[in-house]
């Protein structure tokens, strides 16, 4: 008999490995990061990102590690799956790519200034992989957690996720809910700073709906099942956005945390 336990494992593992068949869907439709998320990792770790080594986890097909790469660091990827790997090389062919995930990272240690895990870490297991993260940073390093999350305090974006929550069944604003230190590690080994950081992007409604799509609640569904949302979603938002151009506002939350040197003799 299969215990609730190992059916939200199974659910889990099923989630994070369904991005690999919609990898391009993905990249095409996700929104990047702000400047500003950027600019506040800097201003938290007291060094430039240009000329830094960093670690980018669950990389993806690579918008977090664009980022990084542009602004001047020195970034290897560390991605775990076939899907998403691809599509990585395919659109930055330039930056080196390893297969592995947190819990386990195939690194050397004391070699990055900063790991970062853009829309990642909640596939990672905290207790495995707060050690690794701290085996693998030079002391005074930096560990950096962010997710991208809908504003929730701009009217249509609370009832579109009320919407969703009701035709799956789930309570996906639980999820933003549960970005904090206490979550992201229960150890508490890790004294975590918290920033939120605002943007918004405009886009075309298909632009909107595909990236709706590319999220593992949907990816996960029957397609049947997804197609009937996103159908709906589609009525339901042009009537806010008549002319099919759609502002959608993020909250990009941060984490951050700093390495504690070793003891001095």
């Amino acid at each position: 008999m299969t215990t609730s336990g190992a059916a939200d494992e199974v659910t889990h593992t099923t989630r994070a490995h369904s991005f690999n068949a919609a990898a391009a869907q993905y990249a095409a439709h996700r929104p990047s990061y702000p400047p500003a998320l950027f600019d506040t990792i800097e201003e938290l770790t007291g060094r430039p990102l240009a000329g830094s080594r960093v670690v980018d986890v669950g990389a993806g097909t690579g918008i977090a590690t664009s980022r990084l790469h542009a602004r001047g660091a020195d970034v290897i990827a560390v991605e775990p799956g076939d899907g998403m790997a691809a599509e990585f090389r395919r659109t930055l062919p330039d930056v080196p790519v390893v297969r592995g995930n947190g819990n386990a990272l195939p690194l050397t240690g004391h070699s990055a200034d900063l790991i970062t895990y853009a829309q990642a870490w909640h596939w990672t297991d905290p207790d495995r992989a707060v050690p690794e993260a701290v085996r693998v940073l030079r002391p005074g390093g930096a560990l950096a957690l962010w997710w991208n999350t809908g504003a929730d305090d701009v009217p249509w974006i609370a009832e579109a996720s009320a919407r969703a929550d009701r035709h799956f069944g789930l309570d996906l604003s639980a999820e933003k809910r549960n970005i904090h230190a206490r979550v992201a590690d229960p150890s508490g080994r890790l004294d975590f700073v918290r920033r939120v950081v605002r943007w918004s992007r405009h886009v075309p409604l298909d632009t909107h709906l595909a990236n709706l799509g590319s999220h593992s609640v949907f990816l996960t569904q029957s397609a049947e099942r997804s197609a009937a949302y996103l159908a709906q979603e589609r009525r339901h938002v042009l009537d806010v956005f008549p002319d099919g151009v759609v502002e959608e506002t993020y909250d990009v939350i941060l984490l951050l945390a700093t390495a504690s040197p070793p003891p001095t003799a």
